[in-house]
């Protein structure tokens, strides 16, 4: 057995040992009885990462199951680094989004530096030039007291949350402009359930041609292991389990990884130009877990085995055991798997770059991960223990009876809105963080790089890129509704899927496929447990109904705020494709256009809207009834008429309802609008329905009024209700 170092308390066979791993007694029993008998402290430290929820899906993975993951156009899905749809003359779009949670609430500023670091590498180790970053954060609220709301606020909680914002979002840009890739959109929500515990969630997406797409799996028995890039270090240890704990704050020592930028650009190329050589065979991330995960997933996808000598992995201080060498998450690097006689000529191109290059060890044929520190065996165990035999669980769900009562309730008992009060409501809600301008966020982005983008942050409903050398162009968008899915799990992930879908089609995109991040908290409550459950239903109900394969994605559980979980939030990103990039749609309207709203007969409801949360302090009521038909209609409608250059202007409807999208559309414009019509009405007929109310499936258009007929004959052919809402111009926005 090795020395157990000075840094890091290894493990024994104490209790405490394999419980600081994450690790439940009877998995360890369960170990034991795999291996034949007890694990050495450094197997014991790979079962621990192996088998925590970040990694081994442990409550997840017979969920996942349900999702769709298969279309003609998805060249890879689940299982690699990141998922890869076809998207024309021969080039596949590669995009994945995945969550940096709980170290972006110990060290916001690296935690979501290298979370977008990490998304960064899942792309270009499939082969593809990143070209586009989205991210999706969730916050407490930033103000110190709200008073209308009747609670006192805590200025000490509202600072902790100011402060998680700035570096979160700084650390975002740092590391993305850095590495010279665009971040051209994302999702900001606030509320009191992320407070302690933020959301930071980074969808990247790269374009690689057919030909050239890679995966991970090894190959060739006798074939050389190298790492390029960073030289290890301490940081990041127990990365991994640290994300599979109820309290991760109490745990946190040591395993917040550091980014270099600049180091992961280097990093970047010389892969890009590494691939196209032949040399190399297979390619994997050096993510969660660090070595452990990218040598055991090598092994495992390729059906082999992999031996190790860690004494010569590179490192940046001097005293690391094998234990920290295994575990270790230190950022920028990269296992390469090469036939022997490429090694030299890998490492000359690495070294060209300014990087380091050593062959730790080989593919063998045992299907074994063995571990050395020279001659001294340290680790000897079948790959397939690592990830076939890391448990699953389904334990007991029920929803909790709040949620129910607060579904349950009916927003229609509370008092309507008077008509002369609309103006002052609809400022309010205007002013509201979760519906005003995002313009301090993305002005700290880079989201102008080569040119590559079309539709920038806020002026459309997804952003637009352009592919290169072609006439076509991919829509990328990242939506949830947290409220929704506080209310209604399952319900609340089929309008995540609907929106983001939606929000590509208003774009001009086809939509093709998505990704999506579970950010929930324990599930080892019952409760908690039931909304990941309900969730994941509601994601695979969407995705059939729609035409949309999962192709990639991540969990993150044990988000939790203080004795309560954050708000579920199925993050949801969609790539779609426009065949012609110059015809795509923004959110800006010409003076003399017709608006008129598409998808009018979905009735508006106040359940879970913007307007009970500011208005009333109230997150209450069913969320809006989504019907799936009539949502693939509306967005076949409004995608073909974008790219047949019929329409140059849509917006979807959203957080706020009517009227605020009409607002931010006069916005994005410069030109008001006077309504000819009022808003149709709600359910029950009342104002504040009609103007504020939320109901999916609904997209404001404008067009000009010689398209009318055109867009008639359309609606009629798709079964799509159109209402003419009135006329752009003028400086002021007119409710009749």
């Amino acid at each position: 057995m090795e020395n157990p170092g000075r840094r890091v308390d290894l493990p024994t066979t104490s209790t405490e040992a394999w419980r600081s791993v994450a690790l439940s007694d009877q998995e360890f029993a369960r170990i034991a009885d795999l291996i034949g008998r007890e694990p050495t402290p450094v197997e014991l430290g790979m079962f621990g990462a192996m088998w925590s929820e970040h990694c081994g899906y442990k409550h997840s993975r017979p969920l996942l199951r349900q999702l769709p993951t298969e279309a003609p156009w998805v060249l890879q899905g689940p299982g690699e680094n990141a998922g890869a749809v076809d998207v024309g003359d021969g080039l596949a779009v590669v995009f994945k989004v995945e969550s940096h949670n709980h170290p972006s609430a110990v060290e916001p500023y690296q935690g979501a530096a290298t979370g977008v670091g990490g998304i960064v590498r899942d792309i270009f180790t499939m082969g593809a030039r990143p070209i586009a970053l989205l991210d999706a954060l969730r916050f407490g609220p930033l103000q110190e007291e709200d008073e209308e709301a009747g609670r006192g606020g805590c200025a000490a909680r509202a600072a902790r949350n100011r402060y998680l914002f700035e570096n979160v979002v700084a650390g975002i840009g740092g590391y993305g402009n850095c590495l010279g890739i665009p971040t051209v959109g994302g999702d900001l929500f606030f509320d009191p359930s992320f407070e302690g515990n933020p959301l930071v969630n980074a969808l990247c997406a790269g374009v690689v041609r057919h030909e050239h797409l890679t995966r991970a799996g090894s190959s060739g028995p006798g074939n050389a292991l190298v790492l390029i890039g960073a030289e290890t270090g301490r940081d990041g240890l127990h990365g991994a389990t640290f994300a599979s704990v109820d309290d991760p704050e109490a745990s946190h020592r040591g395993v917040i990884q550091v980014g270099n930028p600049f180091l992961e650009k280097l990093l970047l190329e010389v892969c890009l130009e590494l691939l196209p050589s032949g040399d190399v065979v297979a390619m994997q991330d050096l993510g969660a877990a660090g070595l452990t995960s990218a040598v055991v997933e090598c092994a495992h996808r390729g059906g082999l085995g992999a031996e190790i000598d860690v004494a010569l992995v590179p490192r940046r201080e001097s005293g690391l055991t094998p234990y920290e060498v295994m575990l270790s998450e230190s950022q920028e690097r990269m296992l390469l798997i090469a036939p022997p006689e490429a090694v030299e000529r890998i490492a000359a191109i690495v070294g060209r770059w300014g990087l380091r290059a050593a062959a730790i060890g080989r593919v063998t044929d045992d299907g074994r991960v063995r571990v050395r520190d020279g001659n001294e065996v340290v680790a000897d165990v079948a790959a397939a223990h690592f990830s076939d035999e890391c448990p699953t669980y389904q334990p007991d769900a029920a929803e909790a009876p709040e949620t129910v009562n607060r579904r349950r309730f009916d927003p229609t008992t509370l008092p309507d809105l008077a008509p002369a009060d609309a103006p002052a409501a609809l400022l309010r809600l205007l002013a509201s963080p979760n519906v005003g301008s995002r313009r301090r966020v993305f002005e700290q982005y880079d989201f102008t790089i080569m040119t590559n983008t079309v539709v920038p942050p806020g002026a459309g409903d997804a952003a637009v890129l352009r592919l290169k050398g072609t006439r076509r162009g991919i829509a990328l968008a990242l939506d949830c509704n947290s409220r929704y899915c506080s209310l209604d799990p399952s319900l609340g992930a089929q309008h995540a899927v609907a929106e983001a879908c939606r929000n590509v089609a208003c774009a001009g995109g086809r939509p093709l496929a998505i990704t999506n991040c579970l950010n929930f908290g324990s599930p080892r409550q019952p409760a908690g447990y039931y909304q990941l459950r309900e969730a994941v239903a509601g994601l695979g109900a969407a995705c059939r109904a729609l035409g949309v394969p999962v192709v990639s994605g991540n969990v993150s559980l044990y988000n939790e705020n203080g004795d309560a979980a954050v708000m579920p939030t199925p993050v949801v990103g969609a790539v779609g494709v426009l065949d012609d990039v110059a015809r795509h749609a923004t959110l800006a309207w010409r003076d003399g256009d017709l608006v008129v709203l598409l998808g009018s007969d979905a009735a508006p409801s106040l359940g879970g809207s913007e307007f009970l949360a500011t208005l009333h302090q109230r997150t209450v009521g069913a969320p809006p009834a989504l019907d799936l038909d009539r949502e693939r209609r509306v967005q076949r409608l409004v995608q073909g008429m974008i790219a047949d250059g019929l329409l140059a202007t849509a917006h979807d409807c959203a957080e706020g309802g009517l009227l605020v999208a009409l607002v931010e559309m006069a916005l994005a414009s410069g030109v008001g609008l006077v309504l000819d019509q009022a808003p149709p009405p709600g359910g029950g007929g009342r104002t504040d329905e009609s103007l504020f109310g939320e109901a999916p499936s609904r997209v404001v258009a404008a067009l000009r009024p010689d398209r009318w007929p055109d867009l008639t004959r359309r609606c009629s052919k798709e079964g799509v209700a159109v209402q003419i809402l009135g006329r752009a111009g003028g400086e002021r926005l007119a409710l009749g």
